[in-house]
């Protein structure tokens, strides 16, 4: 007996396929559950026209979808995030603040559809959009600890200016307590 699945059967194939199942099967459950009908002359006319239909529809989809992964690729995004002394992110980075700089950037993604692995760690990683079956865009970030972006730049033009003074000071610092320590060790 040959049927036209409605939905996806596990096992059996998936929506709009026809298959042949023993008669059994199809009248006392398929055709009972909605999740397939008889494939009669009309009924395969009548799925021919819709696939047909249905294939101009996903051809627009999937190049709006590969457009959009064009500009997607374009993007890089930068995430700042609390950090512990050992570069450990507090939490991790997830695809809700990966879709919220999206979001910044004037780029509508569902959180949804961004795979990416465990972020616990400041450096670079690739989030992947999957916008279409056939088309998934890879959006390289950035992750940064807070405020670190604005104070390293002025810190590494001014560094050797005020690294002078610094040194000067610190030897003499340490020698201070150094000398202080010896004699207390000596008296007692």
């Amino acid at each position: 007996m040959e049927i036209i699945l409605k939905e996806d059967v596990i096992g059996l194939g998936y929506k709009n396929d026809i298959v042949n199942v023993k008669a059994g099967y199809g009248r006392n459950y398929l055709i009972p559950q909605g999740k397939g009908v008889i494939a009669s002359e009309s009924a395969k006319k009548i799925l021919a026209e819709e696939l047909k239909q249905k294939a101009v529809k996903l051809a627009k989809i999937k190049a709006e979808a590969e457009a959009l992964a064009e500009k997607l690729n374009a993007v890089k995004l930068t995430i700042s995030a609390k950090v512990s002394s050992n570069g450990n992110i507090y939490g991790s980075v997830n695809s809700l603040q990966i879709a919220d700089e999206l979001q910044k950037l004037g780029f509508n993604i569902d959180r949804k559809i961004i795979a990416v692995k465990d972020v616990k760690t400041v450096g670079d990683f690739v989030a992947t959009v999957k916008l279409h079956k056939e088309v998934a865009a890879e959006v390289p970030f950035t992750v940064v600890a807070e405020n670190t972006p604005v104070v390293e730049a002025p810190a590494a033009e001014e560094v050797p200016a005020v690294e002078a003074p610094v040194v000067e000071e610190a030897p003499v610092a340490e020698e201070a307590p150094a000398a202080e320590e010896a004699p207390a060790q000596t008296e007692e």
